[in-house]
């Protein structure tokens, strides 16, 4: 296997991490993403952080909700299956 992971992020305006975690769940088990593992963070004042641990390496999500936005960031060696995921956010 060549070393090679495909990078994509973008904002998106959802901050609800129950609305978030539904969403992007959902979308790593219609891309046939492994998840091995899911972290979270609940900020004191503000904020949630969420993280996939995935056999194909990672997904996370980082939100703001001062600013009504949430940052996505998903990182995979496997270029088909993080497409079907974007093309479907």
């Amino acid at each position: 296997m060549k070393a090679e992971i495909f990078k994509h992020s973008q904002w998106v305006e959802e901050t609800d991490p129950n609305k978030l975690k539904e969403i992007f769940s959902e979308l790593l088990y219609l891309s046939d993403f492994c998840v091995l593992n899911f972290q979270e963070h609940y900020f004191k004042l503000q904020g949630w952080t969420g993280l996939w641990l995935l056999s194909e390496s990672h997904l996370a999500i980082h939100t703001f909700p001062e600013e009504n936005k949430s940052y996505i960031e998903l990182s995979s060696c496997n270029e088909k299956k993080q497409f079907f995921f974007i093309s479907n956010i």
